[in-house]
C-alpha cells in the first residue's frame, strides 16, 4: 500500500465513524438533548487530549485554535442539530452534502487550489449519490432548517480550509491541535446547551457508555485522523471522503435497525462511493505555500521537501457528526 493510500484509509475512518453517530444517539442516549450530546462529545475529548499532550496554544494560536474550534465544533454542532430538528433526516443530509462543493470554492479562494473538472464532477456526483441514499419521496422543506443546514456546512467547510491554510505551529503535533479545537468548541457549546436545554439529564449506564464512545472513539480519535488527513491530502480531497458517512449510516440502519435498502439506495451508494474514489484519484491541485506560522521564536511553513510534505466534517443530519 502506498503512503497516500494509507493516509486516505486512515482519514476515511473518521467519516465512517461519524456514520455511526445517528445509531448511537437514538439507541444509547437520552432523547431530545442534542446540544448536551454535542457538549459531551467535544469537551471531555478535548480535555483528555490536553491532558495527554500537555501542550497549550501560544501567541496567535490562542485565537486561531478558538476560531477553528468554533467553526469545526462550536457553531457546526448547534446548527447541525437545529437542522436535524427542523428537517427530515434525508433532506438535511442532502443539504449537508454540499460541503465538498463549498470546500472546493473556499480552497480556491483561500489556498489558491485550482479545482480540476474531475474534482468538481466528483463533488457533484457525491451530493447526487447521497440524495439517492437518504432522500425520501414527499420530504418536507423548512426554510429555517435548510438555512441552518447550509450554515452548518459552510461553518465546517471554512474550518476545514483554514485548518489546511494555517497548518500548525512547529513542535506541536496534530493530537494537541485537535485537543485545542475540541476544547474551544466544547466551551462554545457549554452555555448554549444550558440556556436552551437546562440542567443535564439523569444518565444510565447505557447512556454513559454511549457518551464515552462518542467522546473518545467518535470524536477524539476521529477528529485527530480527520485533521491529520486534511494536512496531508488537502482540503478538497479530504472532504470528498465525506460521503462515506451517510453510506455507513445507511448500512448500519439496514443491519441493526432493519431499515430497508432498495435499488435506488444501492445505486446512490455506488455513485457516492465512486465519487469518493474519484476525489482521491484526482491529481493534486496546485497550492500556494501556507502562510508562515511562528512558534517559540522559530518560523514554520507548509512546504515540500524531497517530494514529501514537511508540514504538518461533511456529515448529513442523519449521520450526526
Amino acid at each position: 500500500m502506498s503512503r497516500k493510500a494509507a493516509v486516505v484509509a486512515l482519514t476515511a475512518l473518521a467519516p465512517i465513524s461519524w456514520g455511526s453517530t445517528y445509531f448511537v444517539t437514538t439507541e444509547f442516549l437520552p432523547p431530545d438533548r442534542p446540544l448536551f450530546t454535542g457538549l459531551m462529545r467535544a469537551l471531555p475529548a478535548g480535555l483528555l487530549l490536553l491532558a495527554l499532550t500537555r501542550t497549550l496554544p501560544r501567541g496567535a494560536w490562542w485565537w486561531k485554535s478558538a476560531a477553528l474550534g468554533a467553526l469545526n465544533i462550536g457553531a457546526f454542532f448547534p446548527l447541525l442539530f437545529l437542522a436535524a430538528y427542523r428537517l427530515p433526516g434525508g433532506v438535511a443530509a442532502v443539504v449537508g452534502s454540499v460541503g465538498p462543493l463549498l470546500v472546493v470554492g473556499l480552497a480556491a479562494l483561500l489556498l489558491g487550489e485550482r479545482p480540476t473538472v474531475r474534482t468538481l464532477l466528483a463533488a457533484i456526483a457525491a451530493a447526487f449519490g447521497v440524495s439517492l441514499v437518504v432522500l425520501k419521496a414527499g420530504a418536507a422543506f423548512d426554510t429555517v432548517g435548510v438555512l441552518a443546514g447550509l450554515l452548518s456546512s459552510l461553518s465546517m467547510s471554512a474550518g476545514v480550509v483554514l485548518t489546511k491554510r494555517w497548518g500548525r505551529p512547529e513542535g506541536v503535533g496534530a493530537l494537541a491541535l485537535t485537543g485545542w479545537q475540541l476544547t474551544a468548541g466544547g466551551l462554545v457549546i457549554l452555555p448554549i446547551a444550558f440556556l436552551v436545554e437546562g440542567a443535564p439529564p439523569a444518565l444510565t449506564g447505557v447512556n454513559l457508555a454511549g457518551y464515552a464512545y462518542l467522546a473518545f472513539g467518535n470524536t477524539a480519535i476521529s477528529y485527530f485522523l480527520w485533521f491529520r488527513g486534511i494536512e496531508r491530502l488537502g482540503a478538497s480531497s479530504a472532504t470528498l471522503l465525506g460521503p462515506l458517512s451517510p453510506i455507513t449510516a445507511a448500512i448500519i440502519g439496514w443491519a441493526a435497525l432493519g431499515q430497508a435498502l432498495g435499488a435506488v439506495q444501492l445505486l446512490g451508494m455506488a455513485i457516492a462511493f465512486g465519487a469518493t474514489l474519484a476525489g482521491q484519484l484526482a491529481p493534486r491541485t496546485a497550492e500556494k505555500p501556507a502562510p508562515t506560522a511562528r512558534a517559540e521564536g522559530r518560523s514554520f511553513s507548509s512546504t515540500e521537501k524531497n517530494g514529501q510534505e514537511v508540514s504538518m466534517d461533511l456529515e448529513g443530519v442523519a449521520v450526526r457528526r
